[in-house]
């Protein structure tokens, strides 16, 4: 029987390795692809053939993902038409482990006429992509993972590397945020997290639970109950909320042995609760119940009037948590 397991453990220390080499490569063309790709005044344009194409449409990916805008164009396209979709502005980064792929090549007489700067991945420095380069990123790769050393292996993954290491050097470059990120990942749960604000989840006008100011606690326990968030918020004539009462209150009040039938909200409310604004971020909201506590809370205005409500479940749902 084959042993698999010895053949993965020697693809991937090969692969292991290949990729810790890179980092020994690494010199004056970095820098000089990063400010290119940072002053690109277009769009980054990455382009391979074959295997280095899949890996050029993933750092195209990441890129875009990273604040560089950027895409992916295949080489043979690109010379029956959609060489028009790179124009004066934009940057070329092309992926080659021997340098020589005829439909890349084919392309760069024409980048040199519109004057596109062009960065090479290549596994070769003397090949024809890496004297067109502006700048050149070497891959250094003394053995593929296959044991014919045919496929690419060894080399796509440093490649891939090498992509990755210029997206995050551009991040850290540029200053990217989080909250970038999210803008660009709006279905993604840190989206969620760090997008979504209060006024998009919370509770409002007939489902969100009220009384007034003097009302019988048996009545609020009717509106906790009724509107399910497990508590009521209490206004005063006015409109200005005064209080709140929960269902952690209702159990004080229970322990204390008090007629729920006669004592009124004022009572035993918790007077000058915690509220937030519908503008700030649910996860804003999730941090404050967190700190106090507690697992509900009331919106107000900046009139202090409740225009909403919302419990850790509400957050749970939207994917916050």
């Amino acid at each position: 029987m084959h042993d698999y397991i010895t053949s993965a453990q020697r693809t991937i220390k090969l692969e292991a390795e290949a990729v810790t080499a890179q980092a020994r490569h690494l010199d004056a063309n970095f820098t000089n692809a990063c400010e290119l790709l940072l002053t690109c005044s277009g769009r980054v344009v990455v382009t391979g053939m074959g295997k280095s194409g899949h890996i050029g449409n993933k750092i195209a990916a990441t890129l875009a993902s990273t604040g560089t805008p950027a895409f992916f164009v295949h080489p043979g396209e690109a010379s029956h038409g959609d060489l028009g979709m790179i124009t004066r502005g934009d940057v070329v980064i092309a992926l080659s482990n021997s340098g020589e792929t005829s439909e890349v090549t084919t392309l760069l007489p024409l980048l040199k006429r519109q004057a596109i700067p062009l960065i090479s991945i290549t596994g070769s420095k003397s090949s024809t992509l890496a004297k067109f380069s502006e700048a050149h990123l070497f891959i250094d790769i003394k053995q593929e993972a296959c044991p014919l050393d045919l496929a690419p292996t060894s080399s796509t993954t440093a490649a891939l590397v090498m992509g990755d290491a210029l997206a995050i050097a551009l991040l850290e470059a540029r200053g990217f945020s989080p909250e970038d990120f999210a803008f660009s990942h709006p279905g993604g749960s840190l989206g969620r997290r760090l997008l979504l604000k209060v006024a998009d989840i919370m509770h409002t006008e007939d489902r969100l639970p009220l009384v007034k100011t003097g009302t019988v606690l048996q009545t609020v326990l009717l509106e906790i109950t009724q509107k399910g968030l497990g508590m009521a918020g209490v206004v005063s004539e006015q409109g200005q909320l005064s209080g709140i009462y929960t269902d952690g209150d209702l159990r004080r009040t229970l322990d204390q042995g008090l007629d729920i039938h006669r004592v009124i909200v004022d009572d035993v409310m918790t007077a000058s609760p915690v509220t937030v604004s519908a503008e700030q971020l649910a996860a804003e909201a999730v941090e404050i119940m967190q700190q106090k506590k507690i697992n509900a809370l009331l919106v107000t205005d900046t009139e202090g009037r409740p225009v909403g409500a919302l419990n850790m479940h509400d957050l749970l749902r939207a994917g916050v948590i």
